[in-house]
């Protein structure tokens, strides 16, 4: 079961909502030192997320954001594989940035 997928304008469009969807950053912190974090997104690296997927919400929707969009993809998948509603940012933070939207330093 692939997980869907989500663009950087369509993140940004939901983010402006009432009903906002949780961003899940799952990069390591000197990467989220180094270039920012979406605002408000839960930090929890990859390879902690076994750990602390008790930090997740079980209810609403995720998306799931990386630098490129490949471990957030397969953090997408596995989260998906528990009863998660998560998707990925295509691209990830690469592609937030390149589209010109804000992130929190």
């Amino acid at each position: 079961m692939q997980p869907p997928q989500i663009d950087s304008q369509e993140l940004s469009r939901k983010l402006a909502e009432q009903k906002k969807p949780v961003v899940l950053d799952v990069r390591e912190a000197n990467e989220v030192q180094a270039e920012g974090i979406i605002a408000g997104a839960l930090h929890i690296p990859m390879t902690e997320l076994q750990a602390r997927v008790g930090e997740v919400p079980r209810t609403g929707e995720i998306v799931a954001v990386c630098k490129r969009g490949q471990r957030s993809w397969n953090v997408a998948q596995w989260l998906r594989q528990q009863g998660y509603d998560v998707s990925s940012l295509s691209g990830g933070l690469d592609a937030w940035r390149a589209a010109g939207l804000p992130v929190a330093r």
